[in-house]
Parts: structure tokens; sequence; C-alpha cells
């Protein structure tokens, strides 16, 4: 209805609430099942609201559990759940940007790269939330650790201090490296360029490593050979 009272069926719009629309019409509440997510006020002049699907934010829980596991059983260090959760740098950096990525998805301006600064502020650990990150990471020590816009690491990932996953010029697109799971990046490595580096491949420290790497390999030196 309008506001003088008059009936309009074309102003009508839809209310999808819980997987069931509720459609108004002259003769009641007519409701029809449909697996969409909840819009409330799509209409004109009103205030819209959308509830996404809260898939993605029970993966990102999910992911910051398996970060916060694995931190504590990858260091022998590790005495506690408590000194984890309260002195480790690396696990900090990763719970800020898993929040950060999860809102870098969903299109939130500033934000993201607001937390991405942050982190780096109170870590030393600089990852973009562009970045794309499996579950299960572990950054030891942490310091100087940087993780670029296009890049792309696998499940169960271990990664030293100083490592950069990084590009090798201004272009744009893809433009840093892709990790496979189960990967041990050593201190100071540099992996540089959209190149791939299989699963379970460990990287000496210090390396730099240029080119793709199978799967099963180790990698040392400048530029980076297989061993």
């Amino acid at each position: 209805y309008r506001r003088d009272g008059s009936e309009n069926s074309s102003e009508l719009a839809p209310l999808e609430v819980a997987g069931v629309i509720t459609r108004p019409t002259s003769n009641g509440v007519k409701s029809s099942p449909a697996p969409v997510p909840i819009e409330i006020g799509r209409g004109p002049g009103e205030c819209g609201v959308k509830i996404r699907n809260s898939k993605k934010m029970r993966e990102t829980f999910r992911k910051i559990k398996k970060d916060f596991q694995a931190a504590l059983s990858m260091d022998p260090a590790a005495t506690s759940k408590l000194e984890v959760i309260l002195t480790y740098a690396g696990f900090h950096a990763l719970l800020l940007y898993r929040f950060a990525h999860w809102l870098w998805k969903n299109r939130i301006p500033f934000i993201p790269r607001a937390l991405s600064q942050f982190a780096r502020f109170i870590t030393g650990i600089e990852i973009h939330p562009g970045a794309t990150i499996g579950s299960g990471m572990f950054i030891d020590h942490g310091m100087g650790v940087v993780i670029g816009e296009t890049a792309e690491v696998g499940d169960n990932v271990t990664l030293f201090q100083g490592v950069t996953l990084g590009g090798t010029g201004k272009q744009r697109g893809k433009r840093h490296p892709t990790l496979g799971s189960h990967v041990v990046v050593g201190a100071g490595v540099k992996v540089l360029g959209p190149i791939k580096i299989g699963d379970f491949v460990k990287i000496g420290a210090n390396s730099v490593v240029l080119q793709d790497v199978p799967d099963h390999s180790t990698v040392v030196g400048i530029p980076g050979r297989i061993v």
C-alpha cells in the first residue's frame, strides 16, 4: 500500500527470509521456498540490507582453527595454547589476514588494507588481503615475511622469517608465486614471479627461486637449483 492508502502491486517487493520468499498480495501473504539469502527492502527509497551466506565466514573460522593447531604442533617451543594465542606473531598476522581477506572478497573498501597495515605494524609480517592462503599455515618467527596480492599458498605450509612471495615487475594480473601444499620455505628465501612451487617442496634458507619447482623437490642457492 502507498502512504495515501491506495494499493499498487507493482511496488510490492518480495521479502526473502531464511530461504522462504514472502510475496505480499492483495489477498494476503504468499510464501514459496527458495534457497536464497535474506534480502530486505529492495524497493525505491528503502534501506537495503543483505545478509550474505555465512558459509565463507564458517570457512574462515575453520582456517583460523587450523592455523592455531599448526602453530601448536609445529613449534616445539610452544608450551601451551595460551602462549600461542598471546605471543605468536605469526598466528596474530594470519588471524588479521583471515578477516581482511573475507572483507576483501566481499568488496569492502579500505578496511582490508588498513587491517593488513595494522598487522604489519604489530607483527612485522605483511600479507596482502588479496592473497589466497590455505589452512594450517605456520609462520615461524615471522619478522620480515611479505606475501603479495596474487600469491596463492596451499595447505600446511611453513614459512620462516624473511620470506618474500613477491613479484618481479609492475605488470598487473597474476604476478606472484603459487605454492602447493606441505611446502617448507626457509629463512630469507625469495620466491619471485608467477611461478609454481609443487607439493612437498623444501626450499633452503636464503635461496632465490625464479623458476617452477616440481613436487617433492629440494631447492637451494642463488638462483635456486634442485638438488
